[in-house]
Formats: C-alpha cells, structure tokens, sequence
C-alpha cells in the first residue's frame, strides 16, 4: 500500500486546473448524452435508431483511435486535448442551433454523433497519456481515480439535470448548456504552465513503425493483452444498456425524461462512489483480484436491471453496475499505465481506448438489431448473460490474472 494521500495530485497547479474543467465539461456531456437519446427516440420510437446512435457515437473510436495514441506519442498531448474541445464545442452548437430551428431529423443527430465520436477518438489517448505529465509517476494511481471521479460525478449530475430541463424548458437547452461548458476545459488547458521537458512528444519514427511498436509491445506482455481481452467483453456486451435507457424509462419502467435523467443519475453515482473508493484506497495489492470480481458483479448486476420492472430495483443494479464497472476500468488502467514505458503509452492507451470504447459501436448495433426482433429486455439480458459468461470464461483461461 502506498502513502499517497487522497487528494495529492491536486497539489499540482496545472492537473487542478484540468480536473476542475473537466467537471463542469464532462457534466456538460452527459446532459448531451441523455439529451441525444430522449431526441433520437423521439423522432423514431424506435430501439434500432437508439442503438444505431450509440454506434455512430463510438464507432469512430474503433476506427481511429489507434492512429490518435500515434499521433499523441508525436505531438504535444495539451494542443491535441484543446483543438479537440473547440470542435466539440462548435459541434454541440450546431445541434442547439437545428434543434432550436426545428430542423432537425434523426440522420443529422447520427452524423453529429460520428463527428463527435471521431473527435474523441483523437483526444482520448491523449487525455490519458497526458495525466502522468501533469503529476509524475509517484501520485499517477492517485490523478487518474480522481480523474475517473470527475468523470462520473459528471456521470451522475449531468443527466439528472438534463432530465429536468427536458421534462421542463426543453433539450434543446441540454445541447446549449454542453457547449458553452467547454469554455471551462479550453480555460483550464490555456492557462496551465509546463517547463519544456515536462511535456514528452520525443517519438519521430515513421507512422507505421511507431504503430507496429506499440502492437508489439501489447502482443509480447501476456498481462497487458489478458487486461484487454477483459475489457473488450465488458465494453462489447455490458456498455451498450446506456443507449436502451430511454426505452426502459418510457416504456418498462413509466418514467419518462425525468426518470431517464435519474436512471443515468443513478449509474454514475454508483460509479462515483466506486472511483472516489479508489482515490482514497491508494494503491491496492492484487489488482487483478479486484477486475475479476468488478466484472462478474457488473455482469450480475446487469442482467439483473435487464429484467427489472421495478423502479427502485433498477435504481439498486446501476448503481451497483457504475460501482463495479469503475473499479474494474479504473483499475486495468492503472495496471497498464505504470507498466508500460513512456515513449509508448499513447500508443498503448489507444489501444486499451478501442477495446474500452470501441467495441460499444459493435455491440450497440448487435443488441439494438437484436431488440428490434425480441424486445429490449430479451436483448439486453441476453447481453448481460454472455458479458458474465465472458468474464468468467477469462479467468477461467487465465488464472494468471489473479496474481496481478
């Protein structure tokens, strides 16, 4: 166990400064992200569009977040994290604008997802690969649980503000609010301060050998593609039931946009809680421990809420489905971070970025044909039972998990 402290890292001005914009623009995010799925359903009533939007979302991270740990291993990470937000900014204004003017339909909603997605599938390696610039290696564990606590305390406030305003004033303002939001993280970002060697872009290799670098690495270290396989099953099979809430809150459970709001309220509180446990538990032994129960609980978890017709009980299994979810990518993360050697982690961050994120495109579009054909809760139950038979079947393969 380490001596960190809980909140060592913010003694550090320029990750103070990128944790307190990350907050308020992540609570932005998810507004927009609840947002997005009440519109899409409502143009379509239809659960294929809800899944067809979550794999226009995170399909671009499947696609181009490999060439995006390239470039964050090239160029400075704080230019790439800033350009990236001003399009995100630009591009949550244009959907404010056509849904203000009333012209918007389903297909600009999907293309804007893609364009959103494709944004971040550049500034997410570099976002993870930039945090042990700002803190060093002695509080990195400490930066990124707090860093997942502001992801997921956003998790938890944004959607349940969104759900009020929709159920009140209106989404349009949902897209509004997440855009203006951005101004914190550009803020925080421009006025940080590095000395020149503090900010590592040393690789100059050509692109495809600064590509096969990092595959090679990741294919040579049993540990490092185990960690991914796990994650990729959980983000294929687990990750989807975010783009089917808008069809339990209106159809199963009777709740419209406000119970919508709290539904994803009531999943990034419980990952929340479980990013914040780790912030204050320092660096813990037998990590690998710790993956393997987060993902057979996020499993259980899931296919319990799958079947649930009941408010409360759904409330109760995402809460437990975002406590365990975090401590299980929070976790991989930190195992795969001290690892690996600076001159590769946005390459290898990257690739851990497609296996989190990219498989969702996949399974989003798998499970939401599957609705279209059985229901939503046949589906995402169905899901939830392979994502369980999964995790099991790793740690049954590779015991040697365990002993991380």
């Amino acid at each position: 166990m380490n001596s960190v402290k809980p909140l060592d890292s913010l003694r550090h001005r320029n990750f103070r400064l990128f944790w307190i914009g990350q907050i308020i623009s992540l609570t932005g995010t998810w507004m927009h992200q609840a947002a997005q799925g009440w519109l899409v359903f409502q143009l379509t009533e239809s659960p294929f569009f809800l899944g067809l939007a979550g794999t226009a979302a995170s399909s671009p991270i499947l696609l181009f977040t490999l060439a995006g740990g390239v470039m964050a291993d090239r160029h400075p990470k704080r230019y790439i994290i800033l350009s990236a937000h001003i399009l995100l900014m630009i591009l949550a204004m244009i959907l404010t604008i056509l849904v203000a003017t009333d012209k918007v339909n389903v297909w600009l909603v999907l293309a804007i997802a893609f364009m959103i997605g494709t944004v971040h599938a550049f500034e997410i390696p570099a976002r993870q690969s930039f945090i042990i610039e700002m803190v060093g290696r002695e509080s990195l564990l400490n930066a990124i649980a707090l860093n997942s606590s502001a992801f997921h305390a956003a998790r938890m406030i944004g959607p349940t503000i969104a759900g009020f305003i929709m159920g009140s004033i209106g989404l349009g303002y949902c897209f509004f609010l997440n855009s203006i939001s951005f101004l914190a993280i550009i803020t925080a970002l421009v006025k940080m301060r590095f000395k020149p060697e503090d900010e590592k872009h040393v690789n100059r290799h050509g692109i495809k050998k600064s590509f096969r670098e990092g595959v090679r690495y990741i294919l040579h270290n049993p540990a490092v593609y185990t960690i991914h396989i796990a994650v990729g099953i959980i983000s294929f099979f687990g990750f989807p039931y975010l783009s089917f809430l808008p069809v339990y809150a209106e159809v199963i459970l009777k709740t419209g946009a406000t119970g919508l709001g709290i539904l994803m309220g009531c999943a990034g509180a419980g990952a929340f809680t479980g990013a914040f446990m780790l912030a204050t538990r320092g660096d813990a032994s037998r990590k690998g421990i710790i993956m393997a129960v987060s993902g057979v609980t996020y499993s259980t978890a899931l296919l319990v809420f799958s079947q649930s017709s009941s408010v409360w009980l759904s409330y109760l299994m995402l809460f437990f489905v975002g406590v365990s979810g975090v401590n299980m990518i929070a976790t991989a993360n930190s195992i795969i971070q001290l690892s690996v050697p600076d001159e590769l982690r946005g390459r290898v961050m990257s690739s851990f970025t497609t296996m989190f994120l990219g498989m969702a495109p996949l399974g989003n579009f798998t499970v939401g044909t599957l609705a279209h054909y059985i229901g939503t809760q046949h589906a995402l139950g169905t899901a939830a039972s392979l994502c369980l038979l999964g995790t099991i079947s790793v740690i049954w393969i590779k015991p040697s998990i365990l002993k991380l």
